[in-house]
């Protein structure tokens, strides 16, 4: 099948470059012409395990192209996957002046070429109707028969190409069966249960799932801040209540809460949108609340031990929202950190892989490190706020003998406490005893 991809940020390249393997010829495309020009040129714009190795080798093959040009991607397919971003607005609905803008030049594009019944995917999440709202776009311009069909995504950061190329499930919706169908075929050569749905249904989904998920992250949290009153063990509780298959162990890590491109916009965004149809989702505003107080949960034990964060050296291990990526959108790291410089701190941060994506969000006094052990001389108080792997392996011996005082918050459990504690650090994970 000849597919375009509409945005080259993350969903789309991923999107490109796994359904170009599946073997179908895919054009990306995207407004940022630099973007396009180093995607050109074999340059990635993002950190994805796998992506850079999945995009060079079918691009040489033939089948992954990429272009600035909107009508050149459409001629050339048959398939169009909207895969634009929809960041939330300052009440927390999801702008999708990004969506509608594609439709609208996809409906004149259409007129133009008069394509046979072409098909137009979202990929991008988007809030229940949007596809009507695309669909009524295109037809301002457009009156020859096309298709709507809504494909949400399921991308893990980190781990999207085996969430793309060994999905749990793929969800297709809409009200054409021949088109949903057409769709559906392009992951044929997929061992996953393909659920085929009307267009409102696969909308929904996607903002299920993913506030469900950030619920269990919230319930967590809960639980660990109870941990620590009762002298329980977090760690358990979850090796405990995960062994249940009802439940299972998957986003039950106890720490500074969700963040990144999805859950947090993802659940504000279902939230304002069942409020705008008169339904108080209460779930999803607690969800909300305890995510924001994990973060000064941190803070608080930071003065516990320091009193006060006025000219104190704090080391911050890990900028981005999770390891595995570059992505520092909705960062709890970066929340901390501006928490932290609010309240006189200097900071020092390292991460192994979003330093450059980090500096554009982060301003004031703040010293990024080419690695931890250069941030830890005269440090005051170390902070672990993503959960790369690395940090485990760490000299500790070598940073406790640099450090101003011992003192670790580990935000993420991610450390040996029993072994720290040994070397003469201070410990204090989430939920742990």
């Amino acid at each position: 099948m000849r597919i375009s991809i509409i945005g080259a940020g993350y969903v789309g390249l991923v999107t490109g470059a796994c359904l170009s393997e599946l073997g179908h010829e895919v054009i990306v495309m995207d407004t940022d012409e630099s973007r396009i020009e180093k995607l050109q040129r074999g340059i990635v714009p993002i950190h994805e395990p796998g992506l850079s190795r999945l995009i060079a080798k079918n691009a040489l093959d033939g089948r992954l192209d990429f272009t600035a040009s909107l009508e050149e991607a459409v001629k050339t397919s048959e398939i169009h996957f909207i895969c634009v971003w929809t960041p939330p607005l300052p009440d927390g609905q999801a702008d999708l002046s990004s969506v509608e803008g594609v439709a609208k030049n996809l409906g004149e594009i259409f007129a133009r070429l008069t394509p046979h019944k072409p098909i137009v995917v979202t990929k991008s999440t988007v809030p229940v109707g949007t596809g009507a709202r695309i669909r009524a776009l295109i037809s301002e311009s457009y009156r020859e028969p096309f298709a709507v069909v809504s494909n949400p995504e399921f991308l893990r950061e980190g781990q999207a190409i085996v969430d793309m190329t060994h999905p749990d499930r793929i969800i297709v919706g809409g009200e054409d069966e021949e088109a949903v169908t057409m769709v559906a075929s392009l992951y044929e050569n997929l061992s996953a249960p393909c659920i085929l749905t009307d267009l409102p249904t696969a909308e929904m989904i996607k903002y299920a799932a993913n506030a469900y998920l950030a619920t269990k992250i919230s319930f967590i949290n809960e639980v660990a801040n109870i941990c620590e009153l009762v002298g329980a063990d977090i760690d358990m509780v979850k090796e405990g209540i995960g062994s249940d298959k009802r439940i299972g162990k998957s986003f039950l890590s106890a720490g500074l809460g969700y963040g990144g491109s999805c859950f947090p916009k993802d659940v504000r965004a279902l939230q304002q949108f069942s409020n705008h149809h008169g339904y108080d989702f209460k779930l999803l505003k607690s969800v909300i609340e305890v995510n924001e107080q994990q973060r000064q949960i941190i803070i608080n034990k930071l003065l516990k031990h320091l009193k006060s964060l006025i000219g104190k050296d704090i080391l911050v291990l890990g900028l981005a929202f999770k390891a595995n990526t570059d992505d520092v959108r909705e960062s709890a790291a970066i929340d901390i950190i501006r928490r932290l410089q609010a309240l006189g701190a200097k900071i020092r941060a390292y991460d192994p892989a979003a330093l450059l994506t980090a500096q554009k969000m982060l301003t004031g006094d703040i010293k990024f490190v080419g690695h931890p052990h250069d941030g830890a001389k005269g440090a005051h108080a170390i902070v672990v706020a993503t959960e790369w792997p690395d940090f485990k392996d760490l000299d500790w011996a070598y940073m406790r003998s640099q450090v101003a005082n011992p003192l670790i918050i580990d935000g993420r459990n991610l450390l040996d406490a029993r072994m720290l504690r040994e070397l003469g650090f201070t410990y204090e994970g989430v939920g742990r005893k």
